[in-house]
């Protein structure tokens, strides 16, 4: 299996190859279009002023002129009308010629080799070492017609020119390749360090550090896969605490409730006693009757998925039909009741905030002391407002951070929160967020409590 790493090399390196391709591809288009006539034109300019000069002065030797001639950098064929040849200058590579374009130029035809030959890459006839890939014309000697091929010798002109381009184009290539496999690594690396991460974080290590420093895109990505390691710890470790605190709420009453059934069933208490202990046994089945069904309600909630039915109902009639339904609580304690509750309607899910208004309008009959007044205000601003306090004992003002949190309780000897199974404030809270609301709490010790909540406005 191929690593990162490898591929992302392999990557470059074909890239690198392509980019050649496409560079040699784009110089042979613009050679044919550009410098090929261009070319041949300037060597048959030189072949016409070698020819002009030997013309104009026929007493040069022939052989000791076109030598000197081709000394100056030029690769030179003669031919007669017998087929006879000789070369002047450095020798062809390749001297494979058509008889027919020698009978041509001494026709005193002009022969375009240059432009005529073709190859798969054009570019590459330009360095094609041949007698092909000259330029003929005829030259006439002592009344005689030679015909006359002329190239320039390109490894004299730029023989050193070539070597340097050479040694720059495969310098670079290798160092390109060089730095790719070197460079890539400092690309991986972070990638690799997120693979180990991935793996503890698997194996339920979530004490993930992880460089930050860069800023690109890897940096970013280590950062958020570090946000995210923390985020996985704090929830496995409330997961944990959940789990704790669902045990111990459970525990508790099960213990009392096996605790008092063996008295009564060993006979060992009174009548009066067994009444009592039948009670306590008959409360904490009620609560862990409410506990359950607490539990299953925030399941439901943290799922999201069918859970709200919203529809259009009196808000106003909702809340007092649970102060009626809690009247023998409030009026047992002769708490005052002051409800200021206008007629309104709003679109909302009518079960999810009865179970709102009822936890918090009982949790304030709860904590409230007897002769208490208890305040409910229904009003629009830009939003649906809705305010429950009271005039009961308060929260201390260190817990109300945390008064939301499941399974929550305030100091036992001081809060308002010591009682229950910690899960109704944070049901509340759940039900708003999914009414896209808010909820907020102001309280001071000693003298009460006030919970507002701000619903949109539909």
């Amino acid at each position: 299996m191929r690593t990162l790493y490898i591929r992302i090399v392999l990557t470059f390196i074909g890239i690198s190859m392509i980019s050649s391709i496409v560079a040699l591809a784009l110089v042979n288009f613009y050679y044919l279009g550009n410098m090929r006539e261009y070319s041949e034109q300037k060597i048959m300019n030189i072949a016409n002023e070698i020819r002009k000069l030997y013309e104009e002065t026929p007493e040069m030797n022939r052989e000791n002129y076109l030598t000197r001639v081709a000394n100056m950098g030029f690769q030179i064929y003669v031919v007669n009308g017998r087929m006879e040849g000789e070369f002047y200058g450095a020798p062809f590579k390749h001297t494979d010629f058509d008889e027919e374009e020698v009978h041509r130029v001494l026709a005193g035809e002009t022969y375009h080799g240059i432009m005529e030959e073709r190859h798969f890459l054009m570019v590459t006839g330009f360095f094609e070492n041949s007698i092909r890939n000259s330029v003929g014309l005829p030259l006439q000697v002592d009344g005689e017609t030679y015909a006359i091929f002329v190239r320039p010798n390109l490894e004299q002109q730029i023989g050193e020119v070539r070597i340097l381009v050479a040694l720059l184009l495969g310098i670079t290539f290798i160092s390109s390749i060089a730095l790719i496999v070197i460079f890539t690594r400092y690309i991986v690396k972070p990638v690799k360090k997120l693979t180990e991460a991935t793996d503890k974080i698997v194996r339920g290590d979530y004490n993930i550090e992880m460089d930050v420093s860069r800023r690109d895109e890897i940096g970013n990505l280590a950062q958020h896969f570090q946000t995210m390691a923390h985020s996985l710890k704090q929830l496995d470790e409330m997961r944990q605490e959940f789990v704790a605190n669902v045990s111990h709420e459970i525990q508790s009453p099960l213990t009392s409730i096996q605790g008092f059934a063996q008295a009564i069933l060993a006979k060992e208490v009174s009548p009066e006693e067994e009444e009592r202990y039948m009670q306590i046994i008959e409360d904490e089945s009620r609560r862990l009757s409410s506990l359950s069904k607490q539990l299953l309600t925030l399941a439901a909630l943290d799922k999201e998925t069918s859970v709200m039915k919203p529809s259009a109902f009196r808000l106003d009639e909702q809340i007092r039909q649970i102060l009626i339904v809690t009247e023998w609580q409030w009026a047992d304690k002769n708490l005052q009741v002051e409800p200021d509750l206008p007629e309104m309607v709003i679109t909302a899910d009518p079960q999810l905030l009865y179970q709102v208004w009822f936890n918090l309008i009982t949790n304030s009959i709860k904590f409230c002391r007897p002769g208490d007044t208890i305040r409910i205000e229904l009003r629009v601003e830009q939003e649906v407002v809705i305010e429950i306090s009271d005039t009961g004992i308060g929260i201390p003002a260190a817990e109300l951070p945390y008064i939301f949190d499941r399974f929550y309780k305030a100091d036992r000897t001081r809060g308002r929160l010591r009682e229950g199974s910690g899960l109704g404030l944070s049901i509340v809270h759940k039900i708003i967020d999914l009414h896209q609301g808010r909820i907020e709490v102001e309280s001071e010790l000693g003298e009460g409590t006030t919970f507002t909540v701000y619903l949109p406005y539909l």
